[in-house]
């Protein structure tokens, strides 16, 4: 790797797009989680990030916007029609400038600053061009198709993301799998090569979106969190979640 050098916060934009439309949850990021919406807890973890200098909340309904408001978030419409949460990120670097976006998932509640720092971490290399999270994989989640896996180089260049059991283990040896966290951190310029390029055929086949990136040879490369989060899809995520914040905060 390159001699490192610092990032400025100032020039670090974190983005959270809220969409209100969510389909196994409807609503989701304004569902009451211990006290306070559940876009309140992502929010304020990005906020207590050093390493963030901005946080804006990337929008598709007046509810959102309005709840940013009163909350005293910067927030940004987008279109509604948008498909993706990438989608929404480009949209908002047309309207701030920065040299890193990092996308935050609104349904991210046990997200903490830390993951945030170790997202960041690799930037002090000037060469990488997007930065992803790995957490150690529990073993009885390593067949488990919901939780994406990935390989890594030993410079911590991502070798390939699957919902297949990566590497596959043949002759029983010692071996650690990684789970991804689904957090994204790109330059200004991947960010809209990434935009501009179609669907790949692998993404299409594992239903991954950073397949895109790897199969056109922009280069990922994987910090390591110190914490496992959970989305919240379901209700039954709600509950988890409900439970896991309460015993934290405890």
């Amino acid at each position: 790797m390159s001699l490192a050098t610092p990032v400025s916060p100032e020039r670090v934009l974190a983005v959270i797009p809220a969409r209100l439309a969510s389909t196994r949850l409807p609503r989701k990021v304004l569902r009451e989680l211990n006290g306070q919406p559940l876009l309140a807890w992502v929010v304020e973890a990005a906020l207590r990030c050093p390493q963030i200098g901005q946080v804006v909340v990337a929008a598709d309904s007046n509810e959102v916007a309005e709840l940013c408001s009163i909350r005293g978030w910067r927030c940004l419409m987008t279109s509604p029609e948008l498909p993706s949460g990438s989608d929404r990120l480009f949209a908002v670097s047309h309207e701030i400038d920065a040299d890193i976006y990092v996308n935050i998932q609104a349904d991210e509640p046990m997200l903490q600053p830390e993951q945030i720092a170790a997202l960041l971490r690799p930037f002090a290399d000037p060469t990488v061009p997007v930065t992803t999270l790995k957490v150690r994989c529990p073993e009885h989640s390593v067949g488990d198709p919901n939780v994406v896996k990935v390989v890594i180089a030993p410079n911590g260049r991502a070798l390939y993301f699957s919902r297949s059991a990566i590497p596959f283990n043949r002759d029983g040896q010692q071996v650690t799998h990684w789970k991804h966290l689904g957090l994204y951190a790109y330059r200004k310029e991947a960010l809209a090569r990434f935009a501009a390029l179609p669907p790949g055929q692998l993404e299409q086949i594992e239903r991954l979106e950073q397949l895109r990136l790897l199969e056109n040879g922009i280069d990922i490369y994987v910090g390591e969190s110190p914490h496992d989060t959970i989305g919240v899809d379901t209700e039954e995520d709600l509950h988890l979640v409900a439970k896991l914040l309460a015993r934290r905060k405890a």
